[in-house]
């Protein structure tokens, strides 16, 4: 699967658990869509991020990404400390100038 390198990083910090390398995949001005939450610009990111990672020490593994004009989707396997694990889950991504713009997490 070709996955640009902003995914391949992404996928790689959540992998590592790296808050850092993993907020850093995403421009200043972005914005993550999680579990009923709004998280705004890499800090906030990068906490949101922690924190996930603190609760649920989850793994992703890319099953399938798809590129239109817009906005790309990315189907991974997550597997962690939580009910249900692994499930498959969708990850909406637009990207701009190699950074992620905008991020929404579905099922």
């Amino acid at each position: 699967m070709n996955l640009p390198k902003v995914i391949t990083d992404l996928v790689e910090a959540q992998n590592d658990f790296d808050s850092v390398a993993y907020a850093n995949c995403f421009s200043d001005t972005a914005v993550v869509f999680d579990e009923g939450k709004t998280h705004n610009g890499r800090k906030e990111i990068e906490h949101w991020i922690a924190d996930a990672n603190e609760r649920y020490k989850s793994f992703m593994k890319p099953i399938n990404y798809e590129e239109n004009a817009t906005e790309s989707i990315l189907k991974a396997e997550v597997s962690g400390t939580f009910p249900g694990s692994p499930i498959v889950l969708k990850f909406h991504v637009e990207i701009v100038d190699g950074q992620i713009q905008r991020f929404k997490v579905t099922d």
